[in-house]
């Protein structure tokens, strides 16, 4: 039996303003209706021997993720939340020991959440033939041939062939220089590393102890000391955190004799820079790609994705025009890897640019940020049907709701009453309240906040229904 554990904990930085902390880019969809994270699960539909998937995904990120599995109707799927981040080696053993315990000879298919393959059948191929070499007690790992020459992915180097289209490793090779991803890709023995691997689960989980004896440890007790609220697994914050961080590659893959590369010739994306986006998306006769609304005038080859306005470019060439409601990048095609060292100095100035979009998704809905000066803030609150913000209260800012859309049901203090549109009310500073949506559809108000600190660390939870208090 196949257990997928889909891997989403990464933040997508380099795919910066698009990619933020709270929304990164496998939570987001590019040019279709579903997010990359709902196409890598679709992924699974048509495999044989196939279980329901297991989720390793960041804390914070938990109530997307399972809102965007409800909208694909899969069930059955555990989301295990990690605290901090610790890199792919200790999550895949996490996986690993979940996929144990629903078969006893389980083989795990590690997949990144953020990737995109075309042509599912020659996936499902090579998944295939990788379970063969799996049953033969190989580690595998999917290598891609080739297209040109690319310096911002790794690559394996094939050994001698074991079987159709699957080889024995010979080396895993870091990103290179230009000049030898050309001589890589022309001899013909490399293929770039995608991420993904088959392992035997009890395999993977000996390799480890073998190669990465602590690591095994503090997984294992992360695991075992875990809680569970509904979907989410909850990993111990105390064991995981003394988990050694380190990637499959280096902690097991480059250490053991057993690993096998199976040839995957889907066409593939990890999406991993604005140039792979380009490279991915549809292009016109000048090689230009527009997502949103784009004009082009005497341009080559470069992109606009525009999420909240008109962009427009003339005469340029190899550029990416990323615009959102409160950022835009410009950048060279060649150099986008450097928007990532962008970002550590945009982070390190405190800018919330990095860590959320204008509009944050929540469980019970959205808000918006439509201005900000001192001794104010302006918010456009929407919950849906059903839903409820927790009980709380701020000791730093008072609170003025008005009613646009919707009925509010609303808890000020000890009182209990609705609200409908063009209705308002006032929330004094260390106030108890709550807003809830009782009606079948969306709630919509304007928040004004009032005070000298509007951080979501000001929310003092005293009930909740996500978990949260």
């Amino acid at each position: 039996m196949i257990v997928p554990i889909i891997l989403s904990g990464g933040m997508g930085t380099r795919l910066w303003p698009f990619s933020r902390d709270l929304e990164p880019k496998q939570l987001a969809a590019f040019g279709g209706d579903h997010t990359l994270l709902q196409d890598t699960v679709a992924r699974l539909d048509g495999l044989a021997d196939c279980a329901a998937p297991i989720i390793v995904c960041n804390e914070t990120h938990r109530f997307i993720v399972a809102e965007q599995l409800r909208v694909l109707g899969v069930e059955r799927t555990q989301i295990f939340l990690e605290p901090m981040g610790r890199n792919t080696a200790p999550a895949i053993a996490v996986g690993a020991l979940a996929a144990l315990e629903l078969h006893e000879d389980a083989a795990i298919l590690v997949m990144p959440a953020d990737h995109r393959i075309g042509e599912l059948a020659l996936f499902h191929e090579a998944v295939k033939r990788g379970v063969s070499r799996v049953e033969q007690g190989q580690l595998v790992a999917f290598g891609i041939p080739p297209r040109h020459p690319e310096t911002g992915y790794g690559y394996i180097r094939c050994g001698r062939e074991l079987s159709e289209e699957c080889f024995h490793i010979a080396q895993f090779v870091e990103k290179p220089s230009l000049s030898l991803a050309e001589q890589y890709v022309a001899s013909g023995d490399y293929f770039w590393n995608s991420g993904m691997f088959l392992f035997g689960a009890r395999a993977y989980l000996e390799a480890l102890e073998a190669f990465q004896p602590e690591m095994l440890v503090w997984s294992r007790r992360a695991y075992a000391q875990r809680t569970t609220t509904g979907p989410f697994e909850h990993l111990d914050a105390a064991a995981f955190e003394q988990c050694p961080s380190d990637s499959v590659d280096y902690a097991v893959m480059e250490h053991t004799e057993s690993a096998a590369m199976v040839s995957l010739a889907s066409p593939w994306s990890d999406l991993g820079s604005w140039s792979a986006v380009w490279e991915d998306g549809p292009k016109d006769e000048h090689g230009n790609s527009t997502h949103g609304e784009g004009r082009f005038v005497e341009c080559k080859n470069s992109m606009i994705h525009a999420s909240d306005r008109l962009v427009t470019a003339v005469g340029v060439e190899q550029v990416a025009i990323v615009e959102t409601a409160d950022a835009v990048l410009v950048v060279g095609m060649e150099k986008d890897q450097y928007v990532k060292e962008l970002v550590q100095g945009l982070r390190a100035g405190g800018r919330e640019e990095v860590h959320a979009h204008m509009t944050v998704r929540r469980p019970w809905g959205s808000y918006t940020r439509l201005g900000e000066q001192e001794g104010f803030q302006v918010k456009r609150i929407v919950v849906t049907p059903g839903s409820s913000l927790s009980l709380q209260k701020h000791f730093r800012r008072a609170e003025h709701w008005v009613v646009v859309r919707g009925v509010a049901r609303i808890t000020n203090g000890d009182e209990v009453f609705e609200r409908r549109a063009h209705e308002h009310t006032f929330i004094p500073m260390g106030t108890i309240h709550r807003l809830e949506n009782p009606g079948d559809e969306d709630l919509e108000i304007i928040e004004v906040q009032l005070g000298d600190y509007f951080g979501e660390d000001d929310i003092v939870r005293l009930q909740d229904v996500y978990g949260r208090s």
